[in-house]
């Protein structure tokens, strides 16, 4: 149940995230680490300031759809996008915490799952539910549904992480996090975890490639209403579908790809390979938008949805691998600050390219972007500490058995 609760707040967080990937200035306020350690304050507590946070400018939000408002919708937004710093490093955490090795990028996986099931929502209800109209009134109706149902969701999820979700198994369910827990010093400082990290070279490399792709992702969804539109004048309402195939697809692809890590525990090589594919689905999108076919246009979105978010868990699943036994909320929170970083850089330049109308050139920089991505990630030395300590501790617990 805990489980179930925290994929729901995961689905949520990603709703509110598509809602804010609309303005810089919310982008900005998501664009920080984490201050407060999930490992120091536990998964309970950082889950509950973020669905807190939430829950609280959710209902904000009510309150700014008067006239002359905008500083109490502005308010609004930036506690929301606030929130997302405490909800979107969750998943590896959790799934390190409350799940075994052949299970943990599989959970990872899921966590991300909701999250882009949270922005495929955010695709598909807005438009629905707020008509394209000069009648205000309608407007109005639209948003009050909208704000109603958001404020109504988040308020009964914040509810349900409060008085279900747990902080952690009585028992550690591997080898390598009950060494973890044994370990674990109160005197250790989140600032002396993240020099840690920094000074790990391979990290370093992957912290700029997850940024990478994860800022392609960011900024083509922010963008892609105006880039389908220069090729297909009329098509605002596949516009909107061709969204929700890239976050489908991505769906689709980060379940699998997890599944596929849980199986083969082979994180370099499918990272590699699915930032390769990555590459190849952009530069395949770059040249087939001028062919006038959506049916096209639909077939490489999904294509390129499938392993751009697929690559996701992965990141994270990698991640926590090469950092161990540094905490996996800690890593993850560094690959999504790095992933902000990108999405407001390569959205303010992608902007200024399509502004301009030259949309193949913003395309070509986000292709040169994931092939430089896919260079340096050859690069990221495959030091899979996190299953040496499993392997290690069971050894070592078997030992007197076989003699």
């Amino acid at each position: 149940m805990p489980q179930k609760a925290q994929f729901l707040t995961v689905v949520n967080a990603g709703y509110c995230k598509r809602k804010t990937q609309k303005t810089n200035t919310t982008w900005s306020n998501q664009n920080r680490t984490r201050f407060i350690r999930e490992d120091a304050r536990g998964l309970r507590f950082v889950t509950i300031l973020g669905s807190g946070m939430n829950a609280v400018g959710a209902c904000l939000k009510l309150a700014s759809m008067g006239r002359n408002l905008i500083g109490v919708a502005m308010a609004a937004q930036t506690i929301s996008a606030s929130a997302q710093v405490f909800i979107l490093g969750i998943p590896a955490h959790l799934a390190a915490v409350w799940f075994g090795p052949r299970e943990v990028s599989t959970a990872t996986a899921i966590g991300v799952f909701g999250n882009q099931l949270g922005i495929a929502i955010g695709f598909l209800l807005p438009p629905v539910l707020v008509p394209v109209t000069e009648d205000q009134e309608a407007v109005q109706r639209g948003l009050s549904t909208m704000f109603y149902g958001t404020a109504a969701v988040s308020i009964c999820l914040f509810l349900l992480i409060l008085f279900v979700f747990q902080n952690e198994p009585p028992i550690p369910p591997s080898p390598a996090q009950a060494a973890i827990k044994l370990s674990q010093s109160d005197d250790q400082s989140y600032l002396s975890s993240v020099r840690t990290l920094l000074s790990n070279g391979s990290f370093l490399l992957l912290v700029i490639t997850y940024g990478i792709n994860a800022g392609c992702f960011y900024s083509l969804s922010t963008l892609l209403n105006q880039i389908i539109l220069h090729y297909f004048p009329d098509a605002e309402v596949d516009t909107g579908w061709v969204g929700l195939t890239i976050v489908f697809a991505g769906m689709v692809g980060s379940v699998l790809c997890g599944l596929w890590l849980d199986r083969t525990k082979t994180f370099k090589i499918t990272t590699l390979v699915v930032y390769l594919l990555t590459f190849a689905g952009m530069m395949t999108f770059t040249f087939t938008l001028d062919l006038g076919r959506m049916w096209v246009v639909f077939l490489v979105a999904g294509f390129l949805g499938f392993f751009m978010t697929g690559y996701l868990p992965l990141g994270f699943e990698f991640a926590a691998e090469i950092t161990y036994p540094e905490p996996e909320g800690t890593s993850s929170g560094l690959l999504n600050a790095s992933a902000q970083a990108f999405g407001i850089a390569f959205t303010l330049g992608m902007g200024v390219l399509v502004d301009h109308e030259n949309i193949r050139v913003s395309l070509l920089v986000l292709s040169g972007s994931l092939l430089l991505g896919t260079v340096l990630t050859v690069l990221i030395k495959s030091d899979l500490r996190r299953q040496a300590a499993g392997h290690a501790a069971t050894m070592l617990a078997d030992g007197p058995t076989n003699m």
